[in-house]
């Protein structure tokens, strides 16, 4: 979802001195800067949106403020036994507490076990910051789980963790019925492959979602061929605006330099399609 783990602050003071990586600009969407005229430019496709029934308690779940200071000990009683709430901030919060066996088992245990997905998803991502080869371990389980943000995460993790070492987990998750696994997976092998991605990057450009067309328009600037440059003349007609929009600055973008800006581990990306929300939450991209 990888390498160490940094704060927010040392990743962007870092980026002072060094080129801006892609995946550490705050807009860092290819398509983020999107330009809507008229509310008839706004593409809201109904087939994913999901009318849902959380709680105002549940979806307040990710705020991690209410167990700030929190003592470890109680955190990981909150992640065994509490209510599903409680579990999830729980999850979520224990990645800022010291790593120590007691925590890298009980997240190992809520990321393969818990009955909430959300759980899940939370305990492989804090999992990353402490397990080194249990969070991979736990990761490559969870490329089987039912929920797909559970299985973007874990893509996440491997990424995080070591994508060399786990490159052939992470290439079958390209295949994944979810968009965002594909996603997910792709980015992290243009990471290891570069322009060696240039086949798979075509087959994604014509994907059934956008935002897998999205991302392998924002990749295929940076393969050198001319039938990277013919695909994304094309997609500059897709019927996404967003995919249209990435595809020309793809066009302008120089690949060796794009190649040598985008690596890091994988980022959140603050754009959510319609029926996603913050709880159910994208994977860290």
């Amino acid at each position: 979802m990888t390498d160490g783990c940094p704060s927010d602050d040392d990743r962007y003071e870092r980026q002072v001195e060094a080129d801006p990586d892609p995946q550490l600009d705050p807009e860092r969407s290819p398509g983020f800067h999107s330009d809507v005229e008229a509310l008839e430019d706004i593409e809201v496709s109904r087939e994913d949106v999901t009318i849902g029934e959380a709680t105002p308690e549940e979806l307040a779940a990710t705020d991690t403020e209410p167990v700030d200071g929190v003592a470890t000990a109680d955190l990981l009683a909150d992640l065994e036994t509490g209510a599903t709430v409680d579990r999830r901030r729980a999850a979520l919060a224990l990645q800022d507490h010291p790593s120590s066996e007691a925590v890298v088992t009980a997240l190992a245990k809520a990321a393969t076990g818990d009955d909430d997905s959300d759980v899940r998803q939370f305990a492989v991502e804090s999992l990353t910051h402490h397990g080194g080869e249990v969070a991979a371990a736990v990761a490559v389980e969870l490329l089987d789980d039912p929920d797909p943000w559970v299985r973007a995460e874990a893509v996440v993790t491997l990424d995080n963790v070591d994508r060399e070492a786990h490159e052939s987990d992470i290439e079958e998750a390209t295949d994944d019925a979810h968009h965002a696994v594909r996603r997910n997976a792709a980015v992290s092998l243009f990471k290891l492959r570069g322009e060696a991605m240039a086949d798979l990057l075509l087959e994604q450009s014509r994907d059934d979602s956008e935002r897998v067309r999205e991302w392998a328009a924002h990749m295929l600037g940076g393969v050198d061929e001319d039938r990277a440059r013919e695909r994304l003349r094309e997609l500059t007609g897709d019927p996404a605006t967003v995919v249209r929009q990435t595809a020309e600055r793809a066009l302008e973008a120089d690949p060796g330099r794009f190649r040598r800006q985008f690596g890091g581990p994988l980022e959140n990306d603050a754009r959510l399609l319609p029926g996603e929300d913050r709880l159910n939450r994208m994977p860290d991209l």
